[in-house]
């Protein structure tokens, strides 16, 4: 077609002149054919194969008919008599090539050389200009000076073809490594983001693995105890290992049914014993017991029925039992389950928990006479500040006989640790003439020594092995309650979505009791607990609790605050709005101040309750209905404790947790780690606040002048 054009406009003669360069033109288009072809052969994959085939004949197509299109263009030009329209069509030329040919006007020099390819003046061609010349002598020395710019241009062109072909063969062998790139990302196309990035092109990085932890097998492979207390099968008249006497008192107590975690660990401990207490089961050490189970689902029960069981026979009056507790509220309501299942043997309990007299408390454990000190208690309840200050300074307060050591709320004791109060404790065991555990061997085979056997309980036992190693124990035994499924809330708040989102979560439970190797009891709720977030702004937050007092008509309250003071402005704020029963407890309120509130609460004296975390742990409060978070915990253990204090003993109970918008994040991340994903949402609107509205703005108005009269009270 190129040579039709050619021969239409210069005749056959003028073709033959120029044959040459279009030869040369056409073997290098030839070459260009032979060497893609030879790259598509070397190439593996059909697919691959025809997307590059199309491109690089779209390309050498496109080369093909540039240069074709120069050089018609160019011989174009040569009909033209003016040599000012020649030489601007040869500036448009160059021009749509993105060449620049400066074409300089003078009476003797015409300069046609291509500057900018770098040529270097070397195809200049200057031709001499007379006036005595005739027209037909310029028109010829035009077309002898157009044909040579136009053999110029086609060398170029030959070199530019080169040069793109160079070009393309480089850009296909990035093309074959970007396409090994895509084949290691997945095939994923487009952008992406990674980490926080914007990641442009193919290349998508390969996920890494999650390394599994691994766990000592006892932490891996625990004794899985059912969490459902309503599930009532095992009745306390048919459970055989327990006195008459006891199960009157559990009768009197109105408990008809054993728990779970009771049905399971009484026997455990009970099966340590049953050759006496002085030996272990055969002469052998027995194993220590670690339970993790949900708050309220009767864990202090669970040691307190097989200690009082063992020891009820025992003949001489020594410290075989001692409870530690973290908090004082804690050992003053263990110390009085004690007392109740105690009655009717001669079992002495001690409390020691730093509320009385140091002396007052010296008398009520030894007593002196003349061949020395004697013991006045057999099971001692204390706090750990406490029990070091008596190990050390209290004559004949001696742990030398001690067979049970309960370390209650577990996770929390372990953070008393570095004070070295467990040190303590087996120091002063392990004296006196009795010898510390060794390794088994003929000759510690025939001592008979009493074992000391620790009992862990907690709702939030640590999985971590290395803060467990700093409580010594010895082959231990993990009891540990998993939730087979959540449970479906009846409140109309609760959609179809968060039922479907419970039923998921349920069996990712069940399957997760099954999975060896991983640790399923770190965080357990009980199961008749409802869970609830509420969005609200800062300034809204005693509305709301004052909408759910007011508009929806709940009582029987438990509301956390995170400090002494938003307990305090909370309470009177509350008092001032009137017409609700409200109280506060804080760690500055007196032992005995607490107990009188407490006992109010529960009898109904009292709506609403305000208290900071120290009420959130182990505290047994009945009739408490909901649990209202008013500033949200910090972590997840405090979450799971103040939730606790509800639906405990198989009852149901609400928990409500107000949060700002910008607080959910971090509520969901640190809910996400005892794995609630399905947290419902309690709506309110600001409508259903416009009615509070008025006596509010009194109550706050009044609220800074009763602040400042506690501050400084009149004299």
């Amino acid at each position: 077609m190129s040579l039709f054009a050619i021969t239409r406009y210069l005749g056959e003669e003028k073709v033959e002149e120029r044959s040459v360069s279009s030869t040369r033109a056409d073997q290098i288009l030839k070459k260009l054919h032979a060497d893609a072809e030879a790259r598509i052969k070397q190439r593996g994959g059909q697919h691959e194969k025809s997307q590059q085939q199309k491109s690089k004949d779209q390309s050498v197509e496109e080369f093909e008919e540039k240069v074709k299109g120069q050089i018609k263009e160019s011989l174009d030009g040569s009909h033209h008599k003016s040599g000012q329209k020649s030489k601007a069509r040869k500036r448009q030329d160059t021009d749509s090539d993105d060449e620049v040919i400066p074409v300089k006007k003078n009476k003797k020099v015409i300069d046609s050389s291509p500057s900018q390819r770098g040529e270097g003046g070397k195809n200049d061609r200057r031709l001499p200009e007379s006036d005595s010349e005739s027209t037909g002598n310029k028109d010829e020395r035009l077309t002898m000076s157009q044909s040579t710019s136009s053999g110029v241009d086609i060398v170029n062109s030959e070199r530019k073809l080169k040069d793109e072909s160079r070009t393309l063969s480089e850009s296909e062998e990035d093309g074959k490594v970007a396409d090994e790139s895509v084949e290691m990302g997945d095939g994923q196309e487009g952008t992406y983001d990674c980490g926080g990035f914007t990641v442009l092109g193919n290349y998508k990085t390969k996920t890494t693995e999650k390394v599994s932890r691994v766990l000592p097998d006892w932490l891996a492979s625990p004794n899985v105890i059912a969490s459902d207390l309503k599930q009532k099968t095992s009745l306390v008249s048919d459970f055989k290992g327990l006195d008459p006497d006891i199960l009157s008192s559990l009768k009197e107590c109105q408990i008809e049914y054993f728990f779970p975690v009771q049905m399971q660990v009484i026997p455990e401990v009970l099966s340590t014993v049953r050759h006496g207490f002085v030996l272990g089961s055969a002469g052998l050490r027995p194993p220590d017991i670690c339970v993790s189970a949900p708050t309220g689902s009767g864990k202090t029960l669970a040691y307190v029925l097989p200690i009082v069981q063992t020891l009820k026979h025992r003949v001489l009056r020594r410290i075989r039992a001692l409870v530690v507790l973290p908090v004082q509220d804690l050992a003053v309501q263990v110390h009085r389950v004690f007392l109740q299942y105690t009655k009717g043997t001669n079992l002495k309990v001690g409390l020691v928990y730093g509320q009385k007299q140091f002396s007052v408390e010296q008398h009520a454990l030894v007593k002196q006479r003349l061949g020395g000190f004697e013991s006045k208690v057999d099971i001692v309840v204390a706090t750990p500040g406490r029990l070091v200050d008596h190990i050390n300074k209290t004559p004949g307060f001696s742990l030398s006989d001690l067979r049970f050591l309960v370390i209650d709320e577990a996770d929390r004791i372990m953070e008393h640790v570095k004070q070295d109060w467990l040190s303590h404790v087996e120091n002063a065991v392990f004296r006196e003439g009795r010898a510390a555990p060794s390794s088994l061997n003929v000759y510690n085979s025939m001592k008979h020594q009493m074992p000391l056997q620790k009992l862990l309980f907690s709702a939030t036992l640590s999985q971590n092995p290395e803060k467990l190693q700093q409580l010594n124990l010895f082959q231990p035994k993990l009891f540990t309650s998993v939730v087979d499924s959540q449970p479906l809330s009846k409140s109309p708040l609760a959609d179809s979505t968060q039922r479907r989102d419970a039923e998921g979560q349920g069996r990712q439970n069940e399957q997760a009791g099954e999975v060896k190797g991983q640790f399923v009891g770190k965080y357990t709720t009980p199961l008749g607990l409802e869970e609830y977030t509420v969005e609200v702004e800062p300034s809204e937050k005693p509305l709301v609790i004052l909408h759910f007092l007011h508009n929806l008509k709940y009582r029987h309250i438990l509301c956390f605050t995170n400090s002494v003071e938003s307990t305090h402005r909370l309470y009177h704020l509350i008092r001032l709005f009137g017409n609700i029963e409200v109280a506060e407890i804080t760690a500055n309120l007196l032992a005995s101040r607490r107990s009188k509130v407490l006992r109010k609460f529960q009898n109904g004296d009292i709506d609403i309750l305000i208290c900071s975390d120290a009420m959130a742990r182990g505290m047994d409060i009945e009739n408490v209905e909901f649990v209202i978070s008013y500033d949200p915990p910090p972590y997840i253990k405090t979450y799971i404790h103040r939730v606790g204090r509800t639906a405990r003993a198989g009852k149901e109970g609400t928990a409500l947790t107000l949060l700002q918008k910008k607080e959910f994040h971090h509520f969901k991340t640190m809910t996400k780690e005892a794995s609630k994903i399905s947290i419902g949402k309690f709506k309110v609107n600001s409508t259903d606040l416009e009615g509070l509205m008025e006596d509010y703005q009194a109550a706050l108005h009044q609220l800074p002048q009763v602040l400042k009269n506690e501050k400084f009270p009149k004299r």
